[in-house]
């Protein structure tokens, strides 16, 4: 059974020490959990009870190790890889044994699926010092020419960065020929046909009423999603404990994945830490009218659940269910995070501080925040200027 005490920062906030025994030869592991202000003691030892147990649970999966047992790890792995020839030996030996210890499991799986379907066909045979800038120009072309969205070569490209980055700094080669590797540029049908990013307010408002004839589950998701800005898999990780009705808080400390090697599963956001983001009245009152309607059918932890019983909806159906109601009602691109691009776009374009959006969508950086989510509009553009040409005005007046 994991220990925990409670202790205090330098600077005096309150967090507990989760500690795990691994039996004789093998040093305890902790790790820090930090309660959300204005939880109640009954909330807070529930979820620490919760975390311990997840922690005990990847401790004895042994899913995270102690930094001289990750240290020894490393030095394993170096004395792998003075063995490696080829591309796809240093992939399977090397990178991805490191990635797996840093990633979370769906970005594990997704590197994995990149790499087996467009990398190794094309270079995993290959003897790593002897790979060209030439041959990897080569595959990114061969990727756009098989008419693959752009974001699909530009992932291919960031592996192949980080892949050779890694082999470069561990003397496997003693050039990196990414260096010589132009990052790709999108078609110009393709960054054409890829339009905004985010919805307007009255393409939002055209949303809400095509949603009047949906499912009330549906509903109260897709106002959910545009009222946060949260994550598709945070939202369908959302328990009813985690919303506080009275002042329309909503915790979000969980992230529902789903890999064809692990299935469906529940991990923490993607930055690792618990937030809390705000609903306002009218998707707080349609979550109102959802508990009552899942009361009378199934009691559930969960806020949206499969058709078929209490379980968690899969993580994958908002995506598919957006796909549907985009043909329906004739607003285009429909997809979930569209929705939260849409959130911070309208927030940061009417004035709200960037350190808040990024606060809410829970980026650890807010230059992401910056760089995905500001769209110029018409109407932006317009501001602008007159904000220019008042400026100017002011000065010439003094």
């Amino acid at each position: 059974m994991p220990s925990t005490r409670k202790l205090k920062t330098k600077d005096g906030r309150v967090f507990y020490e989760i500690s795990v025994s691994r039996g004789r030869g093998k040093s305890r592991l902790t790790r820090r959990w930090y309660p959300p202000d204005g939880w109640s003691r009954k909330a807070i030892e529930r979820e620490l009870s919760a975390v311990a147990a997840e922690f005990e649970r990847q401790s004895d999966a042994g899913e995270i190790i102690s930094r001289s047992e990750q240290r020894e790890r490393e030095a394993q792995a170096a004395t792998e890889a003075a063995k490696i020839l080829t591309l796809r030996q240093y992939g399977e030996r090397v990178f991805m044994p490191s990635k797996a210890v840093t990633m979370s499991e769906n970005s594990r799986s997704n590197y994995q699926s990149y790499l087996d379907k467009k990398i190794y066909p094309a270079l995993g045979d290959l003897k790593l010092p002897e790979i060209t800038p030439a041959q990897i120009t080569a595959l990114l072309l061969d990727i756009q020419a098989e008419g693959k969205a752009h974001s699909t070569v530009i992932k291919v490209y960031t592996i192949l960065h980080s892949f050779f980055k890694m082999a470069y700094l561990g003397d496997m080669i003693d050039r990196n020929p990414m260096d010589k590797v132009e990052r790709p540029k999108p078609r110009k049908s393709e960054a054409t046909a890829e339009g905004p990013q985010a919805y307007t307010p009255a393409e939002v408002q055209r949303l809400f009423q095509a949603l009047e004839a949906e499912p009330l589950k549906w509903r109260a998701m897709v106002h959910l999603l545009i009222d946060t800005g949260i994550r598709r898999g945070e939202c369908c990780a959302l328990r009813w404990q985690d919303v506080d009705f009275a002042n329309g808080s909503i915790t979000v400390s969980g992230n529902l994945c789903y890999t064809a090697a692990k299935g469906v599963y529940l991990d923490t956001p993607k930055n690792g830490r618990t937030r809390t983001v705000y609903a306002g009245a009218a998707t707080l009152a349609l979550l109102r009218q959802l508990r009552g309607q899942q009361a009378r059918k199934a009691i559930s932890a969960y806020i949206f659940t499969q058709e078929t019983g209490p379980e968690p909806m899969h993580p994958q159906s908002p995506t598919r269910y957006l796909k549907k109601l985009s043909e329906r009602c004739g607003v285009p691109d429909l997809h979930p995070h569209k929705l939260r691009h849409t959130f911070a776009s309208i927030a940061i374009t009417n004035g709200a501080d960037v350190a808040s959006v990024s606060e809410a969508l829970g980026h650890s950086d807010k230059a992401v925040t910056l760089r995905m989510y500001t769209h110029a509009s018409e109407e932006s553009i317009s501001q602008a200027a007159q904000i220019v040409r008042e400026a100017i005005e002011k000065a010439g007046q003094g």
